[in-house]
């Protein structure tokens, strides 16, 4: 057993696919950090007809089966889809079996928890003082970058990193739009189930592991960003 795992610890695909999970996740969370903290502040401090509405769609996959989200970014960037058709006629661009379709579906399905919790860090935030910064002449971009943004980074980052857990564990939307084709699109993931359809026990074992203890880590990073509500009352 312990030469089978040994074994296992030198073969590269582990490592190979471990690799490709953390620039996937890496990239699809910068992506979903960018498009959550706008948005996030967007439902925060704008009151528009459908906003409502905007917040339930942006939402939607928290909830919505991966395999059905996989679907929908099928139709959209698949080579018959409008984008996807589009980015092939102009530029030669095919994204359904890479890294970067692998990177889009993990995007899409982590967003929703970067952009809940920044939308609830920003209306924490108490909007006199954002009042106060403009009347001191600052203009609106300033006040976001050197107010706003400062007194909610704790909630955004802790919403950022559990995105880039799920994105660690994206599995059918992925597997959708990249397949698993292993060195390329054969995520942590994939490479498990793969690994379990192959009957090969030890390496399924290994990647699990290296699974879990990744997003423990992540997890942990999480809840000690995320704002301690009792600190608040201890002072009383």
């Amino acid at each position: 057993m312990l030469a089978t795992w040994r074994e296992v610890l030198l073969n590269g695909p582990a490592w190979t696919a471990l690799g490709l999970s953390l620039k996937v996740a890496c990239w699809a969370t910068a992506l979903d950090l960018l498009l959550g903290i706008g948005f996030g502040y967007l439902l925060a401090r704008c009151r528009f007809a459908g906003r409502e509405l905007l917040d339930a769609m942006l939402t939607l996959p928290m909830v919505m089966p991966p395999t059905v989200l996989g679907y929908y970014l099928l139709v959209l960037i698949g080579r018959e889809g409008w984008l996807g058709a589009w980015l092939q006629k102009s530029f030669g661009i095919n994204l359904i079996f890479t890294w970067q379709a692998a990177v889009i579906a993990a995007a899409v399905v982590a967003f929703p928890l970067v952009l809940k919790s920044a939308r609830s860090a920003f209306e924490t935030v108490d909007p006199q003082l954002e009042q106060a910064a403009r009347v001191l002449g600052l203009p609106a971009a300033a006040v976001f970058l050197r107010v706003t943004l400062p007194l909610a980074w704790r909630g955004v980052l802790a919403g950022t990193l559990l995105a880039f857990a799920r994105s660690m564990g994206e599995f059918g939307a992925t597997l959708m739009v990249a397949g698993s084709i292993p060195g390329k699109t054969q995520t942590l993931s994939i490479a498990v189930y793969e690994a379990v359809q192959a009957g090969q026990d030890d390496s399924a074992n290994l990647l699990v592991i290296i699974t879990s203890l990744t997003c423990i880590v992540v997890l942990i990073l999480a809840n000690q960003l995320t704002p301690n509500r009792n600190k608040g009352g201890s002072h009383g």
